[in-house]
């Protein structure tokens, strides 16, 4: 296997900010650093939603696994002219997710809830402590279940919406595809590779997995995972990805830490 490495595809939308880790990897190591989704997320309208006969007045509170999740759930209550009570309460798995809900509510500890860990199962200790409740979980077509088990094990009132829908991001014709890393967040990037590139063969091109369902798919596959986080050593993508490239790469600057 070729230990030089020039250039490595990261299956989501580039940073917003100037301040991300990859970037500090592209500098440090010399290696051009390309950001390009496999998947894309599609809205579902007001019109489908309603086919779900779910009204969103029905619940006390909601629970928010992604950043995406919020987003749809305010569009929605917009085009279903849904004015969002102040007493909703919000459970989020992640402190990052509790946060952007500031771009649609004043943030209130009081009504927002989430672990420091970020685990579901952390995030059940305070469901259970509010089991009154009755929760809408907003979701893509394409979700996981393990938060749907803990709720139905702890007997939790629930309604799971799917306001978005997860889909390939498809690659054009004349788009080349020389990379030497692919860095995967989700089993529906797995998916979308295989669609793209049907007779796809891995060869000497590495692939990085980031959470155990997307390395689960890379394995499925039959592909072979060279790269995975979270782990002890590597809590997060930039970090198992710095990880590998110190083994084989030496820095071409001192870039930034």
């Amino acid at each position: 296997m070729d230990s030089s490495v020039k250039k490595i595809l990261v299956s989501q939308p580039e940073p917003k900010t100037e301040k991300s880790p990859y970037f500090d990897i592209a500098e440090k190591y010399g290696v051009q650093v390309i950001f390009r989704p496999f998947i894309k997320i599609d809205p579902i309208n007001a019109k489908e939603f309603r086919t779900q006969r779910i009204n969103l007045l029905d619940h006390t509170a909601v629970i928010f696994t992604a950043k995406t999740a919020i987003d749809h759930y305010f569009r929605l209550s917009e085009e279903l002219r849904t004015q969002i009570p102040e007493s909703m309460k919000y459970f989020c798995v992640t402190e990052a997710i509790a946060v952007y809900l500031q771009k649609y509510i004043i943030f209130r500890k009081r009504k927002i809830f989430y672990p420091t860990s970020g685990r579901i199962e952390d995030l059940m200790t305070y469901i259970n402590k509010h089991n009154k409740e009755n929760y809408l979980i907003p979701v893509s077509d394409v979700h996981k279940e393990d938060l749907i088990k803990l709720l139905d094990d702890k007997k939790i009132k629930y309604s799971k919406a799917v306001m978005y829908r997860t889909v390939s991001n498809d690659f054009a014709a004349e788009e080349i595809f020389d990379y030497d890393i692919l860095l995967f967040f989700s089993p529906a990037g797995i998916t979308s590779l295989l669609k793209n590139f049907p007779k796809f063969e891995q060869n000497g091109t590495l692939i990085g997995s980031f959470g155990p369902s997307t390395a689960k798919a890379v394995r499925d596959a039959g592909l072979r995972l060279d790269i995975e986080a979270p782990n002890p050593e590597s809590p997060s993508m930039t970090a198992a990805l710095e990880k590998y490239l110190k083994t084989v790469m030496k820095p071409v600057s001192k870039g930034k830490k």
